[in-house]
């Protein structure tokens, strides 16, 4: 990346924010702290970050409230940190926006892998290796997207993507009628070739169908799934 990142990390533990700081700075990336909620959402709304931490259990506001009203505002990408790994929480936290998750006691390097990923990914595509000036604006019957302005038009609207779901939709939408596995998907998408859970993806197709449904149910429907095999975007036949 060419310019630092602005990172905020919140976590009502101080050890916890420290040892943060410490990793992300090491990578000459900008810390800034918050130790609950409502200063984390007031942050977050008012300031310029590349990227949010977030603890999901936090005093005054819980994450998954941060998250949810962050949302409705900004496009901001989010990591939520969270001491309970079990996979209801980790798709609350998808439902309401993260972009991913880190469960505590995690290793701070992959964290940081974690962080540098999501960052690349808000910032360009970079898994699509064709000549993207061909590419810039891809049109589809009830919706477009520009990728040179990162917007997606349905039916005439704008639709607020996250970044993930933004890549996401991108991704399948460079290779119309292709088939992708949830295990494609979460290593080119998400760049987890070793880690990560396989909900990850079922939780953003159905955001992602949520958020075009709103416009466009026939849009929606071109997210289809290939039952047993994954995801792909099918165009209508003429």
């Amino acid at each position: 990346m060419d310019k630092q990142a602005r990172i905020l990390v919140v976590d009502d533990e101080e050890r916890i924010r420290r040892l943060l700081c410490l990793y992300l700075e090491k990578e000459n990336m900008i810390v800034e702290e918050a130790e609950d909620g409502e200063d984390a959402l007031n942050k977050a709304l008012n300031g310029d970050y590349d990227l949010i931490m977030l603890d999901l259990m936090l005093p005054k506001l819980d994450g998954i409230e941060v998250c949810k009203k962050l949302r409705e505002k900004k496009a901001t990408p989010v990591i939520m940190i969270t001491a309970r790994g079990e996979e209801a929480n980790r798709i609350q936290g998808f439902e309401v926006g993260a972009d991913d998750y880190v469960v505590k006691p995690f290793s701070p390097r992959e964290t940081v892998a974690r962080v540098k990923a999501v960052l690349r990914r808000a910032s360009e595509t970079a898994y699509l290796s064709t000549d993207q000036k061909t590419k810039n604006v891809l049109v589809f019957p009830h919706f477009t997207i520009d990728h040179d302005a990162h917007e997606v038009i349905v039916d005439g609207q704008e639709v607020a993507l996250t970044p993930k779901e933004y890549d996401l939709l991108y991704y399948l939408a460079s290779s119309p009628n292709k088939v992708f596995s949830r295990e494609q998907l979460l290593k080119d998408v998400w760049n987890y070739e070793f880690f990560g859970d396989l909900r990850t993806v079922d939780t953003h197709i159905k955001r992602l169908r949520e958020k075009l449904n709103k416009h466009s149910p026939q849009a929606a429907k071109m997210i289809a799934t290939v039952w047993g095999v994954g995801y792909k975007l099918e165009v209508p036949a003429e």
